[in-house]
């Protein structure tokens, strides 16, 4: 016999699968020696009061054996002689475009400007290490995307778009844990990601497709209204190749120089909103006593603790943004003279620092105010304007990734930080007046936010938090335009703008979701 239950636990109760057995055997009067097994179908931590909740779903096993996954896997099938269809880009949204293509009978070809993800951790350790960065290889360039080593954060609010749980089960399939499937903010983990990209990749190879890394497109070859290719030149050797099919473009956010070549030839891209701040960086002990309302932190049965808050400011979001408890701040840089923060967690959540995003809205009508002379309505002003920031971030940081940074109480009240805390951050913190020198209409809205986040949550707002500039790459600064029913471009056929690159997406999850809908599409078109 199968039961399904929704309780409500302490943490030490849910710890494990033996002790949520006990608590289930005892509250429904079940005998302990017939319960085969027990399956967390939903999890979610309930922090609201001083004393701290879990509430479950569970799937209990009565008699029987439980089935040994929770997902039936999705089978992929050779299709080495079927129609081609060029993928710019492996990360998610790339990714699971192959994947789906594959599903649809067809054959992806991947293009990668990028190393693969094992090659690709080498050059991102050498940034720290001599404060170079690989324009093809980094943070953001290279297979997994932006992703891939910045938290592998899978929650999303995108839940229209498509087929989340498909999404989860594919991870699973390819070696992530299957707790992605139960928990409600599902993480994998900056250290296990890597080996999930790569068996996607296998999963590639083996159905006949093909992933070519070191591998940029310089454009796109174009017949009247419809793409039928692109060119592509190797990075290391030079050589350029042609590859020919309609053209999943999945770039990702960071890939200047693409939205560069779209607007030099005309093909209309749109400016997009952004968002601009800083990363916060607290002792997670400190996040975890708030949190959790307790003195003495998450104690032993508890995760890291995180955080979310919102407020608006003169007619602006300001907001916490990918929030990485028991993290690290990293460089995020894709070239040189500039300084990009990002946030990354390992699985385990477990080194003694967390930190989020604390960013401002930033609409097109808003860069007036930045003092800035760009064309107001050029498709290109926001990424400008990213540019812009990121150079002056970088003259503050000794004109290397030595990140400029704040306590965090001495930014609100204008004051200069003499020294800093301790920082994850690994290529180390200078001591900068950011409230002097970062532009008013973001530096005022941070102000006032983290004022009213400290009223919210006692302890917050204090000098033993950091702030580490700068964010600037919440999303993408342009939006390709596409067609709302076919997803292909609005001019060109045969082109599917897709994932966060393209201005349709805001994560992991999101980027896969838009990843299989313009793969959908795709195949709707070539038949």
């Amino acid at each position: 016999m199968v039961y399904d239950y929704q309780i409500r636990v302490t943490p030490q109760q849910a710890y494990c699968e033996q002790t949520i057995a006990e608590f289930i055997a005892k509250e429904k009067g079940l005998d302990a020696r017939t319960l085969k097994g027990v399956r967390v179908l939903r999890k979610s931590i309930d922090a609201r009061q001083r004393v701290i909740y879990i509430n479950l779903s569970v799937r209990v096993y009565v008699n029987e054996m439980p089935p040994e996954d929770m997902y039936s896997p999705i089978e992929y099938h050779d299709v080495s002689e079927k129609k081609t269809v060029v993928v710019v880009g492996a990360g998610p949204a790339g990714l699971f475009a192959s994947l789906r293509l594959i599903e649809q009978g067809l054959r992806p070809v991947v293009v990668e400007r990028g190393k693969d993800v094992h090659e690709r951790k080498k050059d991102i350790a050498l940034i720290s290490r001599t404060h170079k960065v690989d324009a093809e290889s980094n943070y953001c360039f290279g297979e997994g995307g932006a992703g891939a080593y910045s938290d592998g954060k899978l929650y999303t609010r995108s839940k229209k778009r498509g087929n989340i749980g498909k999404i989860l089960t594919v991870f699973c399939q390819h070696g992530a844990s299957q707790s992605i499937l139960s928990d409600v903010h599902p993480h994998i983990g900056t250290d296990r990601l890597p080996k999930v990209i790569e068996n996607i990749r296998h999963t590639i190879l083996r159905s006949g497709g093909e992933v070519h890394f070191n591998t940029k497109m310089t454009s796109l070859q174009i017949v009247g209204d419809m793409v039928t290719g692109i060119k592509a030149v190797n990075t290391i050797t030079g050589k350029e190749t042609e590859y020919s099919g309609p053209v999943i473009l999945a770039t990702g956010h960071s890939a200047r120089d693409v939205y560069r070549y779209l607007h030099g030839s005309s093909i209309e891209i749109q400016q997009k909103g952004i968002a601009v701040g800083v990363r916060l960086e607290h002792p997670s002990e400190l996040i975890d006593r708030i949190q959790y309302h307790n003195k003495n932190g998450r104690g032993r049965y508890l995760p890291a603790a995180e955080y979310s808050f919102v407020t608006q400011v003169g007619g602006r979001g300001v907001y916490s943004f990918c929030m990485c408890p028991g993290g690290f701040v990293i460089p995020a840089t894709t070239g040189p003279r500039q300084i990009v923060v990002n946030g990354m967690s390992p699985s385990n959540r477990g080194t003694k620092w967390s930190n989020s995003g604390m960013v401002v809205e930033v609409r097109p009508e808003d860069i007036s105010h930045f003092g800035l002379s760009y064309e107001k309505d050029s498709p290109l002003s926001m990424m400008e304007l990213q540019e812009h920031l990121e150079s002056t971030c970088w003259q503050q940081g000794n004109m290397r990734q030595t990140a400029p940074a704040q306590r965090m109480a001495d930014f609100v009240n204008n004051r200069l930080s003499y020294d800093l805390p301790d920082s994850s951050y690994s290529p180390g913190l200078i001591s900068s007046p950011l409230h002097f020198w970062m532009p008013s209409f973001v530096s005022d809205r941070l102000k006032e936010g983290f004022k009213a986040f400290g009223k919210k949550s006692h302890g917050f707002l204090t000098n033993d938090a950091v702030l580490i500039a700068i964010e600037t790459r919440t999303s993408s600064p342009v939006r390709i335009t596409r067609d709302v029913e076919t997803l292909q471009h609005v001019r060109l056929k045969g082109l599917f703008p897709c994932g966060e690159g393209a201005g349709y997406a805001g994560g992991i999850v999101s980027a896969a979701v838009d990843g299989e809908r313009c793969a959908e599409m795709c195949s709707a078109y070539l038949s």
